[in-house]
């Protein structure tokens, strides 16, 4: 296995045809899942709860950040590429663009016919780290694990509650940061690990403290963990104020 190749990852089928399962993997789907699940948490903290918006947030996070920011973080990356060896340029600027255009038309669609105000600040913020971050602009100056948790993990939360309430509360800052901290963890965890999974495919068969097989099943479970635990998080949220 080559050190690039994520084909064998866990959140990756272990069916279907090649090319399938790597637009699966494309997507990072588990952690897809936890930024969709920061904005229905940003969204439950609202008094008053439009469902029609809570769609239109998880549809926007789907394609702006699952599709949109993942192909070009595939096109971007300044080291080893993820799936950059399984798509062309050509077919991940093709994805990524009709897929932030898509998300732009309908946070756009609310921001005028519901005079969401807050919003268009949000959007802008996210519209840039989809590219700084994405594609290291700035020599990668934005392309750390700070960066990530404030764009992912911050703002989708806030991304919700605004939505829902055209302001800001000081409760949903402070479940904007933990939810921050939270993709911190994420993001210093999944490092690593890649790195552990990418020694694999050269190992030697030393065997140190803990083997790498050690090292990374115990990586894979505490990000397993983390994306599982608040996706359930914003479902049993979604659970209490549908059926209160």
């Amino acid at each position: 296995m080559k050190p690039s190749d994520r084909s064998r990852e866990w959140f990756v089928p272990r069916w279907g045809p090649l090319k399938f399962r790597i637009l699966v993997g494309l997507l990072f789907l588990p952690y897809t899942g936890m930024v969709l699940s920061f904005t229905v948490i940003g969204s439950m903290l609202a008094d008053t709860l439009y469902w029609d918006r809570v769609i239109a947030a998880l549809a926007v996070y789907f394609l702006g950040l699952g599709i949109a920011a993942h192909a070009l973080d595939a096109l971007g990356s300044k080291k080893i590429k993820p799936w950059g060896e399984h798509f062309t340029r050509k077919q991940l600027w093709m994805t990524a663009i009709p897929a932030l255009a898509a998300a732009y038309a309908i946070a756009i669609y609310y921001m005028v016919t519901r005079d969401l105000s807050l919003l268009w600040i949000i959007a802008l913020l996210e519209g840039f780290f989809v590219f700084a971050y994405n594609l290291e602009w700035f020599n990668g100056t934005f392309h750390t694990d700070g960066w990530f948790s404030f764009s992912w993990g911050m703002l989708p939360v806030l991304a919700g509650y605004v939505m829902q309430t055209n302001r800001i509360s000081l409760a949903s800052i402070i479940v904007a940061v933990s939810m921050g901290l939270l993709s911190r963890v994420e993001i210093s965890t999944s490092r690593p690990y890649k790195e552990l999974k990418r020694g694999l495919a050269h190992s030697d068969g030393t065997v140190h403290r803990r083997s790498p097989e050690e090292e990374t099943a115990q990586y894979e479970k505490i990000l397993k963990s983390i994306s599982l635990g608040v996706i359930l998080l914003g479902l049993g949220l979604l659970v209490f104020r549908f059926f209160q």
